[in-house]
Formats: structure tokens, sequence, C-alpha cells
């Protein structure tokens, strides 16, 4: 698989490529972004507003936005492609404006819930040894 391949997604991914392609690896990047934003000292708290209705929102240090900002075509197409394997449309996507019970909805669907085991509208299961796919189906 090319980096494109994998920056990229497109037709359907199982569970355990999920997981282990994309989510724990995109995981772990934050992770040590963060830990370098605190290394380095970046403060990730910011402090608005006045002296007496001071409000503090979590902001990230600029290495964690980095990687935000460059694992965020990855992370939404494999959601995607995941999504496509359970029959269910990018638009389930808007499900994550929902706080937290849209995000552990899609966290359910993708990471716990088999995909179709056939052909569906977005096309045949990838074969096992396929470059975009794991060779056991969870």
């Amino acid at each position: 698989m090319t980096f494109g391949q994998w920056y990229l997604r497109r037709g359907r991914i199982t569970r355990r490529t999920w997981w282990l392609r994309y989510t724990l690896p995109l995981a772990a990047f934050s992770v040590l972004a963060s830990l370098a934003d605190l290394s380095f000292g970046f403060d990730d708290v910011a402090t608005y507003g006045g002296s007496g209705s001071a409000a503090e929102v979590g902001t990230g240090g600029p290495f964690a936005v980095l990687v935000s900002l460059l694992t965020l075509v990855p992370k939404i197409s494999s959601t995607v492609t995941r999504l496509h394997d359970r029959s269910h449309s990018a638009w389930w996507l808007a499900w994550v404006f929902l706080p937290v019970a849209g995000v552990l909805m899609l966290l359910v669907q993708n990471g716990f819930l088999r995909g179709d085991g056939g052909p569906n509208r977005y096309g045949p299961p990838a074969p096992p040894g396929h470059p975009g796919s794991l060779p056991y189906r969870l």
C-alpha cells in the first residue's frame, strides 16, 4: 500500500484494518504530538475574558494542531470506507456533530460491528491479500 492509498482510501475496509492501520496509529500520532507540545513547554489552555469572567479553553499546542490537520483526511476517508463496509453512506459522518453520543455511535459502528459479508452498493469486500485489507476479517 502506498502513502497515497493510505492517505485517501476508496472502497471498503474491515474492522481490523480500520483499527490497526488507521485508528490506533493516528491516535498514537496525536499522543506523541501532545507529548512534544508538553516537552517544549507549550501550554494547551488559553484563558479568554476579563479577570472576573475568564473562561479556559483547551487549544492544543502547535505540534498537536499540525498533526490534527495532517491526519484529518485519513481520519475522514478511513471512517467513510469503514461505513461503506457497513452499507452506510458518508452522511453518517454528520453524527460527529452530536457531541458525545454521535462520536460513540460512530465508534461502535466502525470499530465493533461486523461489515457486510458480501457485495453491497459500495462494491465487494476487500479480498484477502488486497493491499487495503489485512488477511483476516473480524
